[in-house]
């Protein structure tokens, strides 16, 4: 058994040496934006809010659209090193995500393709499909180490011991396929996490206990309470006025729409859509280019959204505080 987080915390790139990025390492594209799951500390789990969110609810990528947006994105100069197949929804309710997969992995576009799942929507078909297609690492979400904590937590009722046998399944044939499994670790007891790395730990290639952080902006939790001794992977908490993700990476939405953030569940820091430009330009943009200046500039805490964000204390963030005036002043010359 390897404990082991969905992020990459010690071979990471010093961002203030490669500022600004001529080609994102990351882009989200979100295959659904809507959940089988009701999470409490999740956004997309509050079916009544996402009701009144414009752009919300929109459902599935339409896959013509997701085509238009892979072949834009083999417009940069190399492939990105990531295309994360997830957002703010459950990806396997998009029917055609193997399907997703495969294209992109023709195209070329990526270095690697991943996605983030409950994987309650696994099946054998499915699991030999998103091998099949190339899938380079799926993270599971484990809410629960029973079939009664899942109601509990997500207000979903599972067959819990299929669900692992789905999963077992999928270690046991998925070739290249990387397999890291977390569990929200602050509503479980001792013997729970003893139970979860002896349930997960030999059917994964990672496996990880996280803490509760408020990661979306603006959104309540329900009945659970963020930990105020430890950042999501454990780390030490430390907030950081400019945000790291907004020089690496972006989101495009279900719809098409895109935003700066991975974290922008209320569509309130939109920069372009995809359905009239193409996702190269976006990232040129001046939209984008805003909240970078934003940042650099330290005005943080000004902004509506942006000053509530917990990932930048909670999420373990990269740190480029000191070196924003440099960027500033790189990012200026570069553009020229």
């Amino acid at each position: 058994m390897q404990i082991k987080p969905r992020i990459d915390l010690i071979n990471r790139t010093k961002l203030e040496t490669v500022i600004p990025l001529k080609v994102p390492f990351i882009i989200n594209v979100d295959p659904a934006d809507t959940c089988n799951f009701q999470c409490k500390f999740c956004p997309t789990g509050d079916r009544a809010l996402m009701k009144t969110i414009p752009g919300r609810n929109h459902g599935i990528m339409d896959f013509e659209l997701y085509k238009k947006i892979i072949d834009d994105i083999c417009d940069f100069d190399k492939p990105i090193k990531v295309l994360r197949l997830y957002k703010d929804g459950e990806p396997l309710l998009n029917p055609k995500l193997a399907e997703m997969i495969d294209y992109a992995k023709n195209k070329n576009c990526a270095e690697r393709i991943d996605t983030t799942t409950n994987a309650v929507l696994l099946t054998p078909l499915r699991v030999n499909q998103l091998i099949a297609a190339g899938l380079d690492r799926i993270n599971i979400s484990i809410e629960g180490i029973n079939a009664q904590q899942y109601w509990t937590f997500s207000k979903h009722k599972i067959d819990f011991e299929k669900l692992v046998d789905n999963i077992r399944l999928f270690y046991e044939n998925k070739k290249q396929c990387e397999i890291i499994i977390k569990i929200n670790g602050d509503i479980l007891s001792e013997d729970d996490k003893q139970k979860f790395f002896e349930i997960f730990g030999e059917i994964a290639d990672g496996v990880s206990i996280e803490h509760i952080m408020a990661c979306w902006p603006q959104f309540e939790l329900k009945d659970v309470e963020v930990n105020k001794e430890h950042g999501i992977y454990g780390q030490k908490i430390k907030e950081v006025l400019v945000c790291p993700y907004v020089f690496y990476s972006f989101a495009i939405n279900a719809d098409g729409s895109a935003s700066a953030c991975f974290l922008d569940w209320s569509r309130k820091l939109l920069i372009g859509d995809t359905r009239t430009h193409r996702v190269k330009a976006i990232w040129q943009g001046e939209e984008l280019l805003k909240y970078q200046n934003m940042f650099l500039t330290k005005n943080r805490k000004e902004h509506p959204v942006c000053c509530h964000c917990g990932q930048l204390s909670h999420g373990q963030p990269d740190d480029i505080d000191k070196y924003a005036e440099m960027l500033m002043e790189r990012m200026k010359n570069e553009r020229q």
